[in-house]
């Protein structure tokens, strides 16, 4: 059952205009059994003063690109009635005749394109007007006996309106048909939703919901959770086991589904989708259609089911039934696109966006970890939709041709557009060691900054995770997480490499960056001082390394090492033997990977900095005053001295740093591996030679 959200004393509080049609709004995307992510639209009509004081009926309606859930009173767009109104006396008109009208209808040129389904909100004679997407609604509008189900329901309250793609046509046919039946509390769109009305936003809302709590109740009575989708055909695997073979065959699927543009994955084990992916009739009714238009551009027209029995089957057998599935998913995509594409049409990229796996659940892919769980979000309203369907009749979809329209419909299309263009590092995922000091903050920062995902691993988690919340906050949610490791330890290493590929589908480039330094005369050197620095700088920098060229060549789509070396990788620092010793090995250790990731695309290169004192923990340690010691000064004019001894007379901060990271990692730098950049001010002693 839905429940109404609807808070009088809150409601009393706002206007009964704009402000109210906006919480109506947010209260029907908070729900997504109501209504889809981006999907459905509200209106409202009131009378306004125009730019000459004249009073004018305007509406309000949904602007295209916005989400119910969150949009705000700039989401809405005001177009003036008298002018759209004389449109239902004409027969036809196409989309792009009505695009470019009601571009002339808007009150104000500042506001967003009106949503697909102004027209519908006009012509209906209603002050306010939902159109929503709603689980039980859908079950019933996608059965091939809907309509009669409806009557059974609805009795003669309803008007039931047959498949017509959104424009013109489908809201001249809604508008006649609510006219036509004095009666009439609803319209039932075929494969489509469900539209309400009411005098007051709050009678529209309440309205809204007991009409989907009717389809509901009638539904909910006839569904036998044994019988769901044909009974239980597998079992699912343990939940451990699950996140276990997961975190292996994530790299894979992503390698499989990014040979055109990179995918970030995400995935749900929910008792919905687990249900769904187990029964019988799973591979089949997932292969019918989409159970709605709206989902179309985010989950494809189907997805990608594996037959794979999780009792009988290992998962490297899996692996490969995930390789076939998706190559042959793609080809079938191209043919579908070649069979229906029109004039103009670009393809988009022909991989899976939902993939359903038995005893494991699902996977889904996107351009970036927000779009990946849409598609998600999506295909649960999907596996809603039909199992309401299945428990009344038969589940229908549209045909090829017409699913086809709709994923590539101009009008969808446009919302697309309305989103960012992608920058340098958008769908990769980024692996930085040492992210909470003052390189790794600082580099995470800058590859978040142009779009990518961030794994922020630290021995430092509270440092981490404040990291990781500062980016979320400024970039959007789930851009970074954090991960406590400590680089020296092989099963924590292993641990977080799993969470990456856990929490986005595996990694793209990794910053090899957690250190720590010390200084004594080598004579005074300890063996424990020597092995803390070759397990910290040596070992740790290998085990990252290894891990991070085991998931890239799961992938098979390449990758990029950048190694945090020092000047002193290349220059005998005084009283510093460990810690030379050991940078000298990282850079050498980069080269060896260098050399042997070239065939698998992957390049590995370091960046040598020098005395980056800035938001340093080692520069808070007894570092700073050893180093003093060792140039006969104080520490207090550590920072002085090490910008005097530069040829530029410059200090180097760890923004400088993260800069030089960058490049490795990017395009730009995509003929280059094996190669070593100093950022230190320009130190000659340490020139490369």
């Amino acid at each position: 059952m839905v429940k109404s959200l609807w808070d009088s004393e809150k409601a009393k509080k706002l206007s009964e205009g704009l402000e109210q049609l906006v919480y109506r709004s947010n209260l029907i995307g908070a729900d997504r059994a109501v209504c889809n992510w981006g999907g459905g639209n509200t209106s409202m009509k009131t009378i306004e003063s125009d730019f000459r004081g004249r009073e004018i009926e305007v509406m309000w309606v949904k602007g295209s690109g916005s989400d119910l859930a969150t949009m705000k009173a700039h989401n809405f767009t005001g177009l003036k009635l008298e002018d759209i109104r004389p449109l239902i006396e004409r027969d036809e008109m196409s989309d792009e005749e009505m695009v470019a009208y009601l571009s002339h209808c808007m009150i104000d040129h500042k506001h967003p394109r009106p949503s697909i389904e102004t027209l519908l909100h006009a012509f209906l004679p209603f002050k306010h007007v939902d159109h929503t997407h709603p689980d039980a609604i859908i079950s019933i509008c996608c059965a091939d006996n809907g309509k009669q189900i409806a009557e059974e329901i609805y009795g003669n309250r309803f008007v039931w309106v047959p498949y017509v793609r959104p424009g013109f046509t489908l809201s001249k046919m809604i508008a006649e048909g609510v006219k036509n039946n004095p009666n009439a509390e609803l319209v039932l769109m075929e494969k489509h939703g469900l539209v309400t009305w009411g005098d007051t936003s709050e009678e529209c809302y309440a309205k809204t919901i007991s009409i989907i709590n009717e389809a509901e109740n009638y539904i909910k009575e006839r569904i036998d959770e044994e019988k769901a989708f044909g009974g239980l055909k597998y079992k699912a695997l343990s939940k451990d086991e699950r996140k276990e073979i997961l975190a292996e065959i994530l790299p894979v699927i992503r390698g499989a589904v990014s040979d055109e543009r990179k995918m970030i994955l995400t995935w749900d084990d929910g008792e919905d989708v687990l249900q769904f992916v187990d029964s019988r009739n799973a591979k089949e009714l997932s292969q019918i259609g989409a159970a709605c238009p709206d989902h179309l551009v985010h989950t494809k027209r189907v997805p990608l089911y594996i037959e794979w029995d999780p009792q009988t089957e290992n998962k490297e057998q899996l692996k490969e039934k995930i390789k076939e599935g998706v190559s042959n998913y793609k080809k079938d995509y191209k043919a579908y696109f070649e069979r229906n594409k029109n004039e103009g049409d670009k393809m988009f990229e022909a991989a899976p966006r939902v993939i359903l796996i038995p005893g494991i659940g699902m996977v889904n892919t996107g351009k970036n970890e927000k779009m990946s769980r849409i598609s998600g979000a999506l295909y649960h309203r999907a596996i809603a939709v039909m199992k309401g369907t299945d428990a009344l009749g038969k589940f229908v979809s549209l045909n090829e041709n017409e699913s086809y329209n709709v994923e590539y419909w101009p009008l969808e299309l446009y919302k697309l557009t309305l989103a960012p263009p992608e920058a340098e590092f958008s769908r990769k995922v980024a692996f930085v060691t040492g992210g909470a000091g003052g390189i790794g903050s600082a580099t995470c920062r800058r590859l978040a900054s142009e779009g990518a995902h961030v794994v922020i691993a630290d021995l430092n988690i509270e440092g981490a995770e404040e990291k990781a919340k500062e980016i979320n906050e400024k970039y959007g949610e789930k851009r970074a997480i954090a991960v406590k490791m400590d680089v020296t330890k092989e099963e924590e290493v292993q641990a977080a490499f799993k969470e990456a590929a856990l929490a986005f589908g595996g990694v793209d480039i990794i910053v090899n960056n957690a250190g720590l330094a010390t200084s004594s005369p080598f004579d005074e050197t300890t063996l424990q001082e020597w092995n803390l620095n070759m397990n910290v700088l040596g070992t740790g920098y290998f085990l990252v390394a290894r891990e991070a060229f085991k998931q890239m060549k799961a992938q098979g789509i390449g990758g990029n090492m950048v190694f945090v070396g020092s000047k002193n990788s290349i220059y005998a620092g005084k009283n510093a033997a460990a810690y030379s010793a050991a940078k000298a090995l990282e850079t050498h250790l980069a080269r060896c990977i260098a050399a042997e990731g070239g065939q698998y695309g992957i390049r590995v290169n370091s960046v040598l900095p020098d005395a980056v004192l800035q938001g340093s923990a080692i520069w808070d340690s007894k570092w700073r005053e050893e180093r003093a010691r060792a140039y006969g000064i104080s520490p207090d004019e550590l920072e002085d001295y090490y910008k005097k001894r530069t040829t530029l007379l410059v200090n180097v901060y760890p923004e400088d740093i993260a800069e030089a990271i960058a490049f490795f990692a990017s395009s730009k730098a995509e003929k280059t591996t094996g190669c070593m950049i100093t950022v230190d001010g320009g130190v000659p002693a340490a020139f490369t030679r």
